[in-house]
C-alpha cells in the first residue's frame, strides 16, 4: 500500500477536501428568506476575484453561488452578512458595506 504523503494547509485547496467536510447544502435555511434582518451586505469585486472559491466554501449559509463563468455571487435572500466572505478573501474582493447604502 503506498503511503500519503502529508500536506500542508497552503498546499490544500477547497477542491482536494473531500465532501464530508464542507457543507454543500443551506438545509433549511434555503426555505426562508434570512437575509431580510441583516446590518451590512457583502459586495463581490469581479476584478479583484481570482475565483479560488474560498467565499463558497467559508459561507456558513450557503449563501455564496458559484456562476457559469466561474466567478461567484453573493444570494442576498440567504446571506446574513456576517462578513466571513470578506475575511477569507485573499484579494480583497468582497467588501462590506452597511446596508442602508444599497
Amino acid at each position: 500500500m503506498a503511503e500519503k504523503k502529508l500536506r500542508t494547509a497552503s498546499e490544500v485547496t477547497w477542491r482536494d477536501m473531500e465532501v464530508g467536510s464542507i457543507l454543500t447544502d443551506a438545509g433549511n435555511a434555503s426555505l426562508r428568506r434570512t437575509g431580510d434582518w441583516r446590518s451590512e451586505r457583502p459586495i463581490l469585486d469581479k476584478e479583484k476575484c481570482n475565483k479560488c472559491g474560498l467565499c463558497w466554501l467559508y459561507c456558513p449559509d450557503a449563501a455564496v453561488e458559484q456562476c457559469e463563468d466561474g466567478y461567484y455571487e453573493i444570494n442576498l435572500y440567504s446571506c446574513k452578512g456576517c462578513g466571513i466572505c470578506a475575511e477569507i478573501c485573499p484579494k480583497d474582493a468582497v467588501t462590506m458595506i452597511e446596508e442602508e447604502e444599497k
